[in-house]
């Protein structure tokens, strides 16, 4: 019997990490399947192809490996990182145009660039419109400040402000890359009080 791996467990304590307070993790380097973008999301047409592509490649890759591999795994959940050419677009309503991302899944590291290459095969069989910026990359955080939120999107703005504006300064922290989200409930599905989000910024001594 094939065994089956939860990276969402085995990593748990960058997927569950305390929702009373932000805690210091250090990310290692990780491998996904990514996309860049711009627009706001669950709005801008390109977000609704890159969230495509990459749910399914990576179904696609997940069966791959169980047949081909006998390693079977949980597909992990959709992440993003977000950026803005003006820092202020993020925390403040009204400018998610202005937003930037990148769309990606963690895969497990025995997945190969030539395994990643015959799905996208598999998948151009049946639509043509694949991103130009979809790749598989490792990306490495490192030292980063994570906590989980629960309740709507639009209630993370004055979380990350404080974040941004009290706690990072009190620690004497700045930035060291892009806002990083993992989305942990389907929004479809989920009423938006309960919509489960793991925040991270990673972070340097200032």
């Amino acid at each position: 019997m094939t065994q089956k791996t939860d990276f969402k467990k085995t990593l748990k304590h960058l997927y569950a990490p305390s929702a009373k307070e932000w805690v210091e993790v250090d990310v290692p380097p990780l491998r996904y399947l990514m996309v860049d973008g711009k627009g706001s999301p669950g709005e801008a047409a390109e977000y609704f192809t890159a969230v495509e592509w990459l749910f399914s490649l990576s179904y696609s890759l997940k069966f791959m490996s169980k047949k081909e591999l006998g390693r079977d795994y949980a597909v992990m959940p959709l992440e993003g990182l977000w950026f803005a050419d003006d820092f202020s677009a993020y925390t403040q309503s009204g400018r998610r145009d202005e937003w930037r991302w990148t769309l990606m899944i963690l895969q497990p590291d025995w997945i190969t660039p030539q395994m990643v290459e015959t799905a996208i095969d598999k998948a151009l069989a049946k639509r043509d419109d694949k991103p130009a910026s979809l790749r598989l990359e490792t990306f490495h955080e490192g030292r980063c400040l994570t906590r989980l939120h629960i309740g709507p999107f639009a209630d993370e703005a004055p979380v990350l402000h404080r974040l941004h504006h009290e706690l990072m300064p009190s620690l004497g922290l700045t930035f060291n890359g892009n806002h990083h989200e993992i989305y942990l409930s389907d929004p479809r599905k989920t009423a938006p009080e309960k919509l489960k989000t793991v925040l991270r910024q990673p972070v340097r001594s200032a």
